[in-house]
Parts: structure tokens; C-alpha cells; sequence
């Protein structure tokens, strides 16, 4: 917790109040030279597999060369990655709102995914320590039951999760 007093402009003298938050970054140093390499691996990857996707519709019937998921092949039921790869092509071509039908879970994940990357990134190249962010337990075991709770209803017949 913080202590927040009458020092920050506009607030009246009086006011001392507490602001509560859990989350804090954790300073990390690292080997720069790996960090570029990894991230400059990770930026080509995604680089091919973007242009790939953005060449190839993996729900088209001529691209079957798109990995199957195993855990439909084997369960008939749609884990929760499924969609995801389709998600990634719509995305790509500027579809947002068709990548979200296909997997919600994944673009509602993908901006946080995206924002530690783009730290690690920054943090290879600038060279200062990457800033890790410190996430308390309860976000954490909140996401993965919401995970649970899309894996479970995404395989209803109930609108919005007809599978």
C-alpha cells in the first residue's frame, strides 16, 4: 500500500489516503546480447508465420497442412485453443470481431502476451533491466478458472458457445 499525502498537486491538504494495489514490477537484469537474440528470433517467427497465415485461410478445405488439434481429434470436444490459429487469420486481415467469435479467450489474452513481449523487447534493445511485473495469485487462479469455465461452456449447445 501506498501512502499518498498532500505533495501531489490538487489534492487538499488533509488528505491522507491509502491506494491499494497488488501489482508491483520486479527489476531483472539480464544478458543483452541473449535478449536480442531472442528477440530478434522471436520477431522473424512471427514475422513468417504472420505472412504465412496472411497467404494461407487455415479453415479453407484446400489447407489441410494446419496441425488438427489432438485433443478434438481424440474427444470430439474443443479445447481451449481451438479457434485460435483460424483467430490469428482473421486478426491478420483486420477482423477483429470474426477473430473474437472464433476464440474470445485468445484475443481477450493476446494484448497481455503482446505487452510482455513488447517489454522484453524494449529491455533487449535499450539494454536498462526488462521490468517484470509482479501479478498476485488471485489474478492468476481468476484467469485459469475462466479458462475452465470457457473450456467447459464452449462445448454446449447453449448460444454464444455453440460449438
Amino acid at each position: 500500500m501506498n501512502n499518498v499525502s498532500a505533495a501531489i498537486p490538487g489534492l487538499p491538504v488533509a488528505a491522507d489516503f491509502q491506494i491499494m494495489t497488488g501489482f508491483h514490477f520486479i527489476e531483472v537484469a539480464g544478458d543483452r546480447s541473449r535478449q536480442l537474440a531472442i528477440a530478434a528470433t522471436v520477431w522473424l517467427g512471427l514475422a513468417a508465420v504472420a505472412t504465412f497465415l496472411f497467404l494461407f485461410n487455415p479453415a479453407s478445405p484446400a489447407n489441410q497442412f494446419f496441425p488438427k488439434c489432438p485433443f478434438r481429434l481424440i474427444t470430439g470436444l474443443q479445447c481451449p485453443g481451438c479457434g485460435s490459429t483460424r483467430a490469428l487469420y482473421q486478426l491478420i486481415h483486420l477482423h477483429p470481431v470474426a477473430a473474437f467469435k472464433l476464440n474470445p479467450l485468445f484475443m481477450l489474452t493476446l494484448p497481455f502476451i503482446v505487452y510482455g513481449f513488447l517489454g522484453f523487447t524494449k529491455s533487449a534493445i535499450t539494454g536498462k533491466p526488462q521490468r517484470r511485473i509482479f501479478i498476485p495469485s488471485i489474478y492468476l487462479w481468476a484467469w485459469l478458472a475462466l479458462m475452465i469455465f470457457f473450456w467447459i461452456f464452449r462445448n454446449t449447445p447453449w448460444y454464444p458457445f455453440v460449438s
